[in-house]
């Protein structure tokens, strides 16, 4: 079994830690599929405690409930693994943090759990930066261990691009 921490390429790593200290912004996730990997492939680098506040591990509804504020009833109504539950996972993990930006993830990583509507690979993220809210939803081919590696790399990817396009406090 691979619990290996994805490795986020450095120059990512560099910067989303050049960015997020740039503009004296802290970060925290909210993931369930991944389980913590984008925590760890972020704390991963030295001197992340100065951009990274928290992490916040919902793998059951209940925990994104209680955790992040996510409404059971929009769990009810569309899934954990969809749209809404994704972005009020972004939101939520902001509004219980002390974070600027955050990044979430909600999906499906196998081998079992798939549907027609859902099947194993998909994943929706979802990414709030300074008051912003976007989601994408990705299906992503491989194992289970495959699967939450991409994850890991295409949330942390977007979060640099979405960083770089988002003008940051003046100082």
């Amino acid at each position: 079994m691979n619990h290996q921490i994805p490795e986020l390429p450095a120059q990512h790593q560099h910067a989303l830690a050049a960015l997020l200290t740039q503009k004296n912004w802290m970060m925290a996730t909210a993931e369930s599929c991944t389980g913590g990997l984008i925590a760890a492939a972020c704390t991963d680098l030295a001197g992340s405690s100065a951009w990274f506040e928290r992490g916040f591990v919902t793998y059951s509804n209940a925990a994104k409930t209680e955790l992040l504020g996510v409404p059971a009833q929009l769990i009810a109504q569309h899934g954990a693994v969809s749209e809404p539950v994704a972005r009020a996972m972004a939101e939520g993990a902001v509004a219980h943090s002390h974070a600027d930006v955050s990044v979430a993830v909600t999906g499906v990583a196998g081998p079992s759990g798939g549907s027609p509507d859902k099947p194993v690979g998909t994943v929706w993220l979802g990414w709030h930066i300074h008051g912003h809210t976007t989601a994408e939803r990705c299906h992503f081919a491989g194992d289970r261990a495959a699967v939450r590696q991409a994850t890991v790399q295409h949330a942390l990817r977007r979060l640099v691009q979405g960083l770089q396009d988002t003008p940051g406090p003046t100082p």
